[in-house]
């Protein structure tokens, strides 16, 4: 095998393999550098675990003060973590149609060099 056929192989064949690769590595990175599955899981968890002991006994106030607050943890909780598993969705999105972009500029690059070629070819003949 020549020269030639060794550069095409390597150039439409093992290096989209190897770009696609590294496509997913960027976007189970992204999943995982947001914690979108943990944040799905524990989407109703208090934040930070906070939580206000119910105590012993049944006095009404302080039980429903223990309420209130274990009920306004959980709204922040899900509430943070919502803006989070939007922001981590959204890098992940912008990564997919940068990889995207790039793996196709990369297959389409030898012919719009050499479309571009020959178009500089005809500019200086003409």
């Amino acid at each position: 095998m020549n020269v030639f056929f060794q550069y095409w192989q390597w150039y439409f064949i093992i290096q989209p393999r190897k770009l696609l690769e590294a496509w997913r590595n960027f976007l189970v990175f992204s999943l995982d550098f947001f914690s979108v599955h943990y944040l799905l899981k524990t989407f109703f968890a208090p934040w930070h675990r906070y939580y206000t002991s119910y105590g012993r006994g049944f006095d009404i106030k302080v039980w429903a003060d223990a309420f209130l607050s274990n009920i306004i943890f959980r709204g922040l909780g899900a509430f943070i973590r919502t803006i989070i598993i939007i922001l981590g969705v959204l890098f992940s999105i912008l990564v997919f149609v940068i990889g995207l972009i790039a793996f196709l500029g990369w297959l389409m690059l030898p012919f719009i060099l050499f479309a571009v070629f020959t178009f500089g070819i005809k500019m200086v003949l003409v």
